[in-house]
């Protein structure tokens, strides 16, 4: 065998390259002691290369279209004589995209620098809606951006229409979590979203003869937003069995093993700030097998299907949101969801406090974990477990650390709206983790008993264990117990779990532990992107874009109220967002609607406590009452679009009975000649966040009508009255405080208060109580076939008699049915309508979306802004 050459030294006169040192890349980065090891490391001449020759953020029209232009023909292999929308969409996208990943890139390694605490947001959901044109508006470039297509031949609606909403989120719960991220960047916080990504959402709504039929949603068939990390991946276990081990000096260690192996995958979206150099990330986590996709073994003996069963089954973890859990396998993947998630997570986070090579003790000083509601509470037993079983902490230092790093944000006031998982699940799915949780709740316990030595009925109430048929584990409490800081996100809200479901609590912790943050909306995409022409008009009086950032700024608008062209444009801009959603109608639908009727719209999750029930029953209400109206009677009665969106839980049969009657009145009502335009009833079909932006500019009248004391605070409110239309609504979460701030005369309230519910539902139960006469028609008329096959609507009657009207429809109906009379009356008198319309944007700086981070960041995580020079 002949010897390996020897090189040969350079000839004379030659530079040797300088050659910079090896490095792989880790999952969690750099820390700041290996960027600037690293830094020095490189040769200077390298380094000076390197600058020069740095991708920069194209400058102005020409480089833009240079970059669109380049991406359509090099990165989609497309040409100008086959470039449409489609294709002009990704070229633009991946053009925006590239800008991003300069601000992005400098933000992460300028945080790394600052060595700040940094916020940890984990939601379970993020509707982020489409990013392109908040990308475009949010890095101020939506100009360059229309002149720059357009000169390429495209309309930049057009072009941004191409694009599919993400389906990461269902509700508020997500639309929230979105929210929050576009102000924590905005608000140059150092901060990451970690949530699930979903192939294909929670699903797409179809309507098929008047019923909700679930299709899945491909989103994910073109997303330039998104950068897979498939270096960045993390081992999640489940099942197994746990042992018990001790060393040399008698200490006792637990030891999970012999479970099933998932593999999570990181995609990182980047959140641009407005009007901002930060650029913060959104990583989500995808599961596929940790043995590889595909088994050449069972394949090539015929087993075909066998071949790829374990990689179904692993990335079924991350395929749907919210799986159908009224069955037991529904139960087990939904709390595998959540486990995958938390712990893949934690992995990152853990990881990356370790390269700051700080004590144990500091990771609450660098670290600030929220929960957005139960279903990251997870994430508190496995970062115990991380501390005692993995890196040795005793029981006390780990738990002292867990309860100063976690905030838990409550969503609900329903009792049975809490997470609650079984016992034998627990020990089948997670052992180890049911060890802890039992742990947790025998020191809590303790604890408690030493406080209340003479409650015994205390230990029971509060304890994480729920001593069932089987026993379950209440997810609520053991976020109560695992966080230093517990919010409501309204002050209805937030007063109310003090004195219902965690009443007991307070009496435990005291009740500095419980906090409020009232929710917020951000401005730039629920005014500027949903409704640019308001959005000029204000910023024409108030002098420009700043209460973009301020809301509290639109307090301006009440000096302009009295001014007769301002209150006409105001007008005509409302009345071009009613054309606009009336066309947007008449091509889905095929239902012609007058857009100078009034429109009265409830788009939300459907749900009973949300009573989308008593507003059809009031459109059949209304349209009884039309019928037996005279000629002349006809003529005085006020049009209306009665337009209803949102999608029913798979297995909730009650929500989806009231889409089936709302689809029903409408084949009824939108048919009759008699009626016309006087009543229209319109269900939108597959709500989503771009629909919305559609929907809301257009509302003169919004129903937020639940049952007082269910609704946790709601946002939709908020986005309805900032974009001028006026609220009917219950004394019920942040309709309150909307109150308050706009003024009483300028919001339509209506039915019993929170405190007058359960005596209501007493006298419900013992048949104290006589169904309202006009319900009492409105189901005769129902029960009579007037809207199809009654016995398909039998259960939501029966709801109001022998089901004793939980949700208190019967008791609120005729306030109600008054209420929206004064609506009408109100409607009547264009110039009071102005009024009210212009003075409720006028006062709705409260609810903002940063004003809530800022809470959040001085009052929970404790954390100051790292903001960068642009």
């Amino acid at each position: 065998m002949s010897a390996p050459p020897i090189s040969s030294p350079p000839a004379p006169g030659v530079v040797e390259p300088h050659l910079r040192p090896k490095h792989r890349r880790t999952h969690t980065g750099f820390g700041v002691r290996e960027i600037k090891a690293i830094e020095a490391s490189i040769p200077q001449p390298l380094r000076e290369t390197w600058r020069k020759l740095a991708a920069t953020e194209f400058k102005g029209k020409e480089e833009f279209q240079r970059e669109v232009v380049r991406h359509v023909e090099t990165t989609l292999a497309r040409s100008m004589y086959n470039c449409d929308d489609l294709a002009a969409y990704s070229g633009t996208a991946l053009a925006v995209r590239d800008k991003l990943v300069v601000s992005w890139n400098k933000t992460q390694q300028h945080q790394t620098l600052q060595d700040q605490k940094r916020i940890y947001y984990l939601s379970l959901e993020f509707l982020m809606g489409r990013t392109l044109d908040n990308s475009l508006l949010n890095t101020g470039i939506k100009d360059t951006a229309r002149e720059g297509v357009g000169e390429l031949g495209f309309r930049i609606e057009d072009v941004i229409d191409k694009e599919h909403d993400a389906a990461l989120g269902n509700g508020g719960l997500g639309r929230l979590a979105a929210c929050f991220l576009d102000s924590l960047a905005t608000l140059n916080y150092p901060a990451w979203g970690y949530g699930l990504r979903y192939r294909y959402g929670i699903f797409k709504q179809e309507i098929v003869d008047g019923y909700q039929v679930e299709v899945p949603d491909y989103w994910l068939d073109f997303n330039p937003w998104e950068f897979p990390r498939h270096d960045v991946c993390v081992d999640i276990m489940f099942y197994g069995y746990v042992t018990k081990v001790s060393d040399n000096d008698g200490k006792i260690s637990h030891l999970w093993e012999g479970g099933e192996i998932v593999q999570a995958i990181a995609y990182d979206v980047p959140i641009p700030g407005y009007e901002t150099s930060t650029t913060n990330n959104l990583r989500l986590w995808s599961s596929k097998p940790s043995s590889g996709e595909f088994d050449f073994q069972k394949f090539n003996s015929g087993d075909y299907e066998g071949s790829i069963r374990e990689q179904q089954k692993a990335e079924t973890i991350s395929a749907v949101l919210y799986p159908n859990d009224n069955i037991s396998a529904g139960k087990e993947l939904r709390l595998k969801q959540q486990y995958f998630w938390v712990a893949a997570s934690l992995h990152d986070i853990v990881r990356r406090f370790k390269k700051s090579h700080r004590p144990w003790k500091e990771f609450p000083d660098q670290v600030a974990i929220q929960l957005n509601d139960t279903h990251p509470t997870l994430a508190i037993v496995e970062l115990q477990r991380i501390f005692i079983d993995i890196e040795g902490l005793t029981w006390d230092q780990s738990w002292d650390i867990v309860t100063r790093t976690f905030g838990y944000t409550n969503h609900t006031v329903l009792p049975e709206a809490l997470e609650k998982w079984s016992v034998p699940l627990f020990q089948s799915l997670l052992p180890r983790h049911l060890q802890i949780i039992y742990e947790i709740n025998l020191y809590f316990l303790q604890g408690v008993e030493k406080k209340f030595p003479k409650d015994r009925d205390m230990l029971q109430r509060v304890s994480i264990i729920e001593e069932s048929q089987p026993q379950v584990i209440r997810m609520a409490y053991l976020a109560i117990i695992g966080s230093h800081k517990v919010n409501g996100v309204a002050e209805l809200h937030s007063d109310l779990i003090k004195a219902t479901i965690f009443k007991d609590f307070i009496a435990v912790f005291g009740p500095d532990k419980f906090t409020n943050v009232t929710n917020g909306i951000t401005p730039r995409r629920w005014l500027h992107q949903a409704n640019p022409k308001l959005s000029d008009l204000i910023a024409s009086k108030l002098g420009g874009y700043d209460f973009l950032k301020d809301l509290n700024l639109l307090k301006g608008l009440e000096q302009w109220v009295d001014d007769k062209e301002f209150r006409k444009e105001w007008m005509e801009i409302k009345l071009a967002a009613k054309i606009r959603l009336a066309k947007y109608i008449r091509d889905t639908t095929q239902i012609a609607v007058n857009p100078h009727s009034l429109f009265d719209i409830q788009v939300k999750r459907i749900h009973e406590y949300k009573r989308q029930q008593m507003n059809i029953f009031g459109v059949i209400y209304r349209y009884l009452r039309l019928k037996q109206m005279k000629p002349e009677e006809l003529k005085k009665q006020v049009p209306r679009a009665s337009i209803f969106g949102g999608k029913a839980a798979p297995g909730y049969w009650m929500a989806k009975t009231i889409i089936r009657l709302i689809t029903a009145v409408g084949e009824v009502v939108n048919t009759d000649k008699d009626i016309g335009d006087l009543l229209k009833v319109v269900f939108i079909e597959d709500y989503n966040v771009s629909k919305a932006e559609i929907i809301i500019p257009a509302s003169d009248i919004s129903e937020h009508i639940s049952t007082a004391g269910t609704e946790a605070s709601g946002t939709s409110n908020m986005k309805f009255v900032l974009n001028g239309g006026l609220i009917i609504g219950t004394c019920d979460g942040a309709n309150i405080e909307i109150t308050r701030e706009i003024g009483e005369d300028n919001i339509f309230l209506l039915g019993h208060l929170a405190e007058d519910v359960e005596e209501l539902r007493h006298q419900h139960r013992f048949g104290k109580v006589e169904m309202d006469p006009k319900l009492r028609l409105v189901c005769d008329a129902i029960e009579a076939g007037q809207f199809g096959d009654p016995n398909i609507y039998n259960g939501l009657i029966s709801a109001l008699t022998t089901g004793c009207d939980y949700y208190l429809v019967s008791d609120d109906f005729s306030s109600y049915l008054a209420t929206q009379d004064l609506v009408d009356t109100t409607f009547k008198d264009k110039e009071d309508w102005a009024t009210k319309s212009i003075m409720s944007v006028a006062n709705m700086g409260f609810f903002s979306a940063d004003r809530a981070i800022n809470e959040y960041a001085d009052t929970i995580w404790n954390v100051e802004p790292t903001p960068q020079k642009k």
